[in-house]
């Protein structure tokens, strides 16, 4: 009856409306050539712009476009608030010495919004496209404009995926919990398991139906999961099933990978095989730490004092996202 009451409490929470949040933190790009001179449209929205200090000046000091070894001159520039789309828009028109065949880019705004930021470039020249992302991980890449390979593809996607699945800390912070959930080795692989299928089936499933939760929805729900899978920790110590558990967490940290699927239009079996991989690894390096702690230092309980702790972060992140 705990555990029943406990999830329904889970359930109320996320279904709170008008959650705030930032793990969802993208803004897109559209990058027109034409010979010599390249426009650039920036949209960006409007809750990160509170991150930014003067931001029709240092958006565009964060993003830099390079031709031929020569860096392109902004002609033309501008920035303004669309409050019907909330966004901010920022618009540019740059110029090139010669024709542009190839361009690098570089990209760093996620050093002035929030650390996970995600910049999603398309680009066009004379009807070629390419396209890029860029993150923390990520801050330069090269526009070619000629269709990659299927070895680029999904290198390029999985790679991405990858990142995303430890670009955030609340995101860590719950593989950690779920090591700490798995009281036996079997334990830890089913839970792990588990956890991984409830994503894979919610980042699936979600793009066939109707419902596009809200990024701040999303972030707040994974930092209450975080709370949740602290507590089963700390006062549900011998409950069963907590394979199950771990499966419906995973459905809600599904939705955070769904929403990255549709604003960037990869291909779901690489991005989710680079989720998957990042994940795992993530579990294994945690439960050898974890092991190691166990050993040596037993008698301070370390089990359900780093459970207090991610109980602790957790509820602070979401009551942050329901402040901000």
């Amino acid at each position: 009856m705990r555990r029943l009451h406990s999830i329904v409490l889970l359930a109320s929470a996320l279904l709170a409306p008008r959650l705030p949040g930032h793990m969802m933190s993208m803004s897109t790009g559209d990058l027109v050539v034409k010979g010599n001179r390249a426009s650039y449209e920036l949209r960006m929205p409007d809750y990160e712009i509170a991150h930014v200090k003067e931001p029709h000046r240092s958006l565009f000091e964060h993003i830099r476009f390079r031709s031929g070894g020569q860096e392109g001159r902004a002609v033309r520039k501008s920035c303004r608030s669309d409050p019907g789309q909330a966004a901010y828009i920022c618009t540019a028109e740059y110029e090139f010495p010669a024709a542009v065949e190839v361009i690098d880019v570089e990209c760093t705004f996620h050093s002035i919004t929030v650390p996970n930021h995600v910049h999603l470039l398309r680009a066009e020249n004379e009807g070629k496209r390419d396209q890029a992302i860029f993150d923390f991980s990520f801050a330069k890449a090269t526009l070619r404009f000629r269709p990659p390979s299927a070895f680029e593809t999904a290198v390029t996607q999985s790679a991405a995926g990858f990142a995303r699945a430890l670009g955030g800390l609340v995101q860590i912070l719950f593989l950690a919990s779920l090591v700490l959930a798995g009281r036996s080795r079997r334990e830890l692989v089913t839970v792990t398991g588990m956890f991984l299928a409830g994503q894979i089936i919610s980042a699936a499933l979600m793009p066939m139906t109707r419902w596009q939760p809200a990024p701040r929805f999303v972030e707040a729900a994974i930092a209450l999961t975080l709370a949740y899978l602290a507590i089963e920790i700390l006062l549900l110590p011998k409950a069963g099933a907590r394979w199950l558990i771990a499966g419906v967490l995973g459905a809600f940290h599904g939705l955070y990978f769904a929403l990255f699927l549709e604003s960037t239009g990869y291909r779901p079996v690489y991005v989710l095989a680079g989720v998957a991989l990042a994940e795992i690894l993530a579990v294994i390096v945690f439960a050898l730490v974890f092991t190691r702690i166990m050993r040596v230092a037993a008698v301070l309980r370390p089990v359900q004092v780093s459970a207090s702790v991610l109980l602790v972060v957790g509820m602070v992140w979401f009551f942050m996202r329901l402040r901000s």
